[in-house]
């Protein structure tokens, strides 16, 4: 082995000894703390480890948010909320009283959600652009877990929500001693869901008449797990929407309400009701439970296809449900399947479509349930007693869920003891 090659070894062994110590004596990569994003108001903020190392929720009402409003943040009002609020905004309302604040919601893509104990947004005399607490027409915008109350407005239908344009997505909210709980505009492309939310108090005031939710000529409506109690003259739910899905509610007036009717749809439209129970007091002011086309018929295709319903009657005499049919020139498909009525009043069969399996029972045949004797017994004759609905225009009309207290629903199996009602 030449000297040459040996001085090279030794060379290159001493280069790679340096090299070695040099990395070691490198400073140590710092702990990952975060990082420093820019928020929704054009404001730095620092976000710690534990949020930036989460992989995207799947549910946006479930996303971090991008602004939250309280007494104690930087934003305190609901009212410079709505004014700073950007597009896919994510805000999050900390728990509290929030008077006199009214909003206008214009952006798109919007979640608004209460956190915690439910806020309160209270109007306190006050409306967004004399209409509402809050006034939203952004398209898919979503608003949970937050409380209305109060709503007033000269022209005598102050709402808690007014809905004028887009998609929107209320869920586990609440509307109290409001002139409407939720008011809609008349565009065909809106559409509007209520899910387990929860309706009741209508001011005891003359006047215009006072709806829970009046949903107007709106393209889709869909109310699922809701509760409605104490109307005053007006109705607890009225669409005049071209389709509407009603299943596993609880619209009873109670002992004190006063409501006209409890479900209409004045103009027609399709609607399926199904799974609901549905109820007046003895001091109604209107003893039809259940109205369709009292308005004439507005849309093309018209249809009302009930099943599994419970009607409950308090008063003296009266309609389980009226069919307008003489205002549809071209006839209008009404089924009524499986429901299972209790205390006075009459089913009356329709002039086209189906009705079967249709039963009734007295009060003391059926048991508690919230304060409201809604269930058949476990060894009801009736159980078993009724076939398996079908599908009308592609949409099963078999209960796949019920109703439970205080607002929601819960799924349900069906078995062979098929039961008429909305609990089996």
């Amino acid at each position: 082995m030449s000297n040459l090659f040996i001085r090279c070894c030794l060379v290159f062994s001493l280069i790679g000894q340096v090299a070695a110590q040099g990395f070691e004596k490198l400073p140590v990569m710092p702990a990952y703390k975060g990082e420093i994003r820019r928020g929704a108001d054009g404001r730095l903020l620092v976000v710690p480890e534990s949020e930036t190392r989460t992989s995207p929720p799947a549910d946006k009402a479930q996303a971090r948010a991008s602004m939250v409003v309280g007494p104690r943040e930087r934003i305190t009002t609901i009212t410079e909320a709505g004014k700073l609020a950007r597009d896919g905004e994510v805000i999050e309302i900390r728990p509290g009283d929030y008077r006199g604040q009214p909003a206008v919601w214009s952006q798109n893509d919007l979640t608004i959600r209460g956190s915690g104990a439910r806020p309160v947004m209270l109007a306190d005399g006050k409306s967004a652009e004399g209409k509402a607490i809050w006034v939203v027409r952004g398209n898919n915008v979503q608003i949970e877990n937050v409380e209305f109350r109060g709503a007033r407005a000269a022209a005598g239908n102050g709402a808690g929500i007014r809905f004028e344009r887009g998609s929107l997505v209320v869920r586990r909210c609440a509307f109290f001693d409001n002139e409407n709980g939720i008011l809609t505009a008349n565009l065909p492309e809106m559409t509007l869901a209520v899910v387990d939310s929860e309706f009741g108090a209508a001011p005891r005031q003359s006047g215009n008449l006072k709806h829970l939710l009046y949903v107007g000529a709106i393209g889709r409506f869909t109310l699922t797990g809701s509760r409605f109690q104490q109307g005053y003259l007006g109705h607890l739910v009225k669409s005049r929407a071209r389709e509407n899905h009603v299943r596993y509610n609880l619209l009873v007036d109670g002992d004190d309400g006063r409501a006209s009717y409890e479900l209409e749809f004045p103009n027609g439209g399709i609607a399926y009701v199904v799974g609901n129970v549905i109820g007046q007091s003895a001091g109604t002011d209107n003893t039809v439970l259940i109205s369709y086309g009292a308005e004439g018929q507005r849309w093309v295709e018209n249809g009302l296809y009930m099943a599994h319903n419970t009607l409950l009657n308090d008063a003296y005499t009266g309609d389980l449900l009226k069919v307008w049919s003489e205002r549809f020139p071209g006839g209008v498909d009404v089924w009524a399947i499986n429901n299972l009525a209790s205390g006075h009043g009459d089913f009356h069969p329709p002039a086209q479509g189906r009705y079967e399996g249709n039963r009734t029972v007295s009060r003391n045949e059926l048991i508690d349930y919230g304060g409201i004797a809604l269930r058949l017994t476990s060894h009801s004759p009736l159980r078993g007693e009724v076939r398996v609905p079908g599908d009308a225009r592609g949409i099963d009309l078999s209960p796949t869920a019920e109703f439970v207290f205080p607002a929601g629903s819960r799924a349900i199996r069906l078995t062979s003891s098929l039961a008429p009602g909305a609990f089996q």
